[in-house]
């Protein structure tokens, strides 16, 4: 952008506001490639398959509406402006695919299926008929000049044309309105999954911009009609709220299935660094080995750690002192830990003296199974009581004093 576009004005300084239509086509396609296995998959939910055609009415929009692909398109079949009501007929489709989605969303329940086919069929009978309305209109119209980036305005008073212009501009503006309204709504509804919700948050957004799209277009169109040039509205505005309203959507599309995703993955990664204080400590143990895993998925990362402190609590568990862990118990309660607490850190200390002195039990029977029943079910909270060794040490300490002692000095 140039001083001189700054000074002559907003037209010229829009001129240079353009956004590749090849961007959200980019975007578009990144999310039709995430929720393709899914939609091939679970084919017969009618939600995925709103879903899946919105993403792919909306790559094919972008890919025609690209100038290129309309000279192409208008160069290959001869006829000048055949890209026009091709274009318009993808946008009635995008538009119709809005409030499909919108529908199959929010009425997906069993109990509002018949609800849910009559919507879609008003919505599917209604874009039907306007796509038709399109080819007969530009059929009966007169538009001999190619236009390539400038038609709505340059053909904003020519019969049939005109109208053509303004059909599809309408029908879009009602689709933005209504989708917009039912998201915002749809928003506020208490109990909605938080990745759902920034989703629609994004997918409003879109839907704002792409009226934005429709308003200056309007607005060049009725600057034609009373004799103003307001072309760059057209030309630059549109086509720039046209693309960053598709981004926003897709976005909204892609947010609740990859944040869903990658909140779980973060979930496993952090259940298995909690193992890591348990898993060092059990490292000392003979015949045991945690495999190495840096290749594997973090579910089978997080079960091989699992498995290996398992096991090696197994192999450990002839040496478990059950007078020391009860010890240590009543010293982690003394100390002031809640009882869940204190079992956790009494479990640990056991473990950490089994491991440093391998001391047996007087009585490696019934007692002995029953403590290490309980480690393999509460690895977690055993290896959360390792991360406070001040604690540990504490109650290793008390614990370490004989009963009559403590009670004297109590």
């Amino acid at each position: 952008m140039t001083s001189q576009h700054l000074a002559e004005g907003p037209a010229a300084f829009f001129t240079g506001l353009y956004i590749s239509f090849w961007l959200p086509g980019l975007v578009l396609g990144a999310a039709l490639a995430i929720k393709l296995p899914s939609i091939v998959k679970l084919w017969r939910d009618p939600l995925l398959r709103a879903v899946g055609g919105l993403l792919l009415v909306a790559c094919a929009v972008f890919v025609f509406a690209a100038p290129s692909t309309i000279a192409w398109l208008n160069r290959v079949t001869g006829v000048p402006n055949i890209a026009a009501p091709w274009v318009y007929s993808l946008i009635t489709a995008l538009s119709a695919s809005w409030l499909l989605l919108v529908v199959h969303w929010r009425n997906g329940h069993p109990d509002r299926r018949e609800v849910t086919r009559r919507a879609t069929r008003w919505v599917v009978g209604l874009y039907t008929a306007v796509v038709v309305a399109l080819w007969v209109l530009f059929a009966c119209a007169d538009v001999p000049v190619e236009q390539i980036r400038n038609l709505d305005t340059y053909y904003a008073s020519t019969p049939f044309m005109r109208e053509e212009i303004l059909l599809y501009l309408i029908v879009h503006t009602a689709a933005c309105l209504i989708t917009a309204r039912l998201i915002w709504t749809w928003i506020r509804t208490d109990g909605l999954d938080g990745w759902l919700r920034w989703g629609l948050r994004f997918m409003s957004v879109g839907y704002v911009t792409n009226l934005a799209f429709s308003a200056a277009k309007f607005t060049a169109i009725v600057a034609r009609w009373t004799g103003h040039d307001l072309d760059w509205l057209n030309t630059n505005i549109a086509p720039s709220a046209a693309c960053i309203g598709a981004t926003m959507v897709a976005t909204g599309v892609i947010v609740p299935h990859a944040g869903q995703y990658l909140h779980e993955r973060w979930l496993l990664r952090r259940r298995r660094r909690e193992l890591k204080p348990l898993a060092r400590a059990l490292r000392a143990v003979p015949g045991t080995r945690e495999p190495l895993s840096l290749q594997a998925t973090p579910e089978i990362r997080l079960i091989r750690r699992e498995t290996y402190i398992r096991d090696a609590l197994l192999q450990l568990s002839r040496h478990l002192d059950e007078d020391l862990r009860q010890r240590s118990h009543d010293a982690a309660l003394a100390l002031g830990a809640e009882p869940a607490r204190a079992r956790a850190l009494a479990a640990a200390v056991t473990i950490l003296e089994a491991v440093e002195t391998g001391r047996h039990t007087a009585d490696g029977g019934d007692t002995a199974a029953l403590d290490t029943a309980y480690l393999l079910q509460e690895i977690h909270a055993v290896s959360a009581a390792l991360r406070s060794p001040d604690e540990i040490t504490a109650v290793r300490a008390r614990a370490a004093v004989p009963a009559e002692s403590m009670s004297t000095h109590d």
